[in-house]
């Protein structure tokens, strides 16, 4: 998982509350086994519009996505959290998201950033009036700001920012103490009493 600590990017604006996730990745594209491919079918049904924000070319490239109230409602498939990461985006602003998608999100290294509505309804329409509209996100500051004179911090759990910052999903957490683990297994099969142990000479006559 790639580290998150300080990201400037385009902002795409999402002015729809309650966007589920079958609208980020509709069931249709849950088939695949890999997590990657899923970001041609992001938001796949508004897309057909050429209207549709992320079809505009002043929002090409964006990294950022700023959306209205629980954004990532719906089924719990960590497919929606693929399909934004593998479009490109590294942060989603709103000022709510399902609980289970924001634990999807974080796991899949995705920085989701809950700020007040007023200020989430200011950063659309800036975004959405404003040419190329950029925002820059620290992590390590907790800081949000644009060059237009908007600035301000955020609340993100200790544990998920310290796995941002050093780009750790479960298996990386994991790994971090595979030592201990090799150590932890090497005791527990020389010493875990039903553990198959040689036969003895008796034994093999017995069952001759």
């Amino acid at each position: 998982m790639k580290a998150f600590r300080k990201h400037r990017s385009k902002v795409m604006p999402l002015n729809r509350v309650n966007v589920d996730t079958d609208q980020i990745i509709p069931k249709q594209f849950l088939k695949r086994i890999e997590r990657t491919g899923y970001g041609d079918f992001l938001f796949h049904d508004w897309r057909q519009d050429p209207n549709f924000e992320i079809n505009r070319p002043q929002h090409k490239g964006a990294e950022i996505l700023v959306a209205a109230r629980n954004f990532g409602c719906g089924s719990s498939r960590e497919h929606a959290a693929w399909a934004l990461n593998d479009h490109g985006f590294r942060v989603v602003i709103a000022p709510s998201f399902a609980d289970i998608f924001h634990s999807n999100a974080g796991k899949n290294g995705i920085l989701l950033i809950t700020l007040p509505e007023e200020h989430v309804e200011l950063l659309i329409e800036r975004a959405s009036t404003i040419d190329e509209y950029h925002l820059t996100v620290s992590l390590e500051d907790h800081l949000v700001h644009d060059d237009h004179g908007f600035s301000t911090t955020f609340h993100i759990d200790p544990f998920r920012r310290y796995c941002l910052l050093e780009g750790l999903d479960d298996i990386g957490l994991t790994l971090r103490h595979s030592d201990a683990l090799d150590k932890f297994e090497k005791q527990h099969d020389s010493a875990f009493w039903l553990a198959p142990q040689p036969a003895t000479s008796a034994q093999e006559a017995s069952h001759a």
